[in-house]
């Protein structure tokens, strides 16, 4: 038997339901077919990085994977005219100090 995967939007919408305790945690476990201490794990887990959402430094917005996504094309760029500049014979501008 393989093991199943959860999304995070589905753990957070059990978690949630538990976090309210308008049913027991064997009630929930059976209406998701759970263990009921799978869901305990999840809530423990849930709750131990809730004060993440309030940390004092207010997080960009945009995730690292979308910031390395921007800094790609000027590295790109910087990579391509480093490289034309090699092949004309011309000494690139960060070398001409260096000479």
């Amino acid at each position: 038997m393989t093991r199943r995967k959860f999304t995070s939007s589905f753990k957070t919408k059990v978690v949630l339901e538990a976090i309210k305790e308008r049913s027991s945690l064997a009630e929930l476990a059976q209406k998701y077919e759970l263990q009921p201490t799978q869901i305990s794990a999840w809530k423990k887990d849930f709750l131990e990085s809730a004060s993440e959402v309030f940390a004092s430094g207010k997080k960009d917005k945009k995730s690292e994977a979308e910031k390395e996504k921007d800094r790609l094309p000027k590295t790109i760029g910087a990579t391509n005219s480093i490289a034309n500049t090699s092949k004309s014979g011309l000494t690139p501008f960060s070398q001409l100090d260096q000479a």
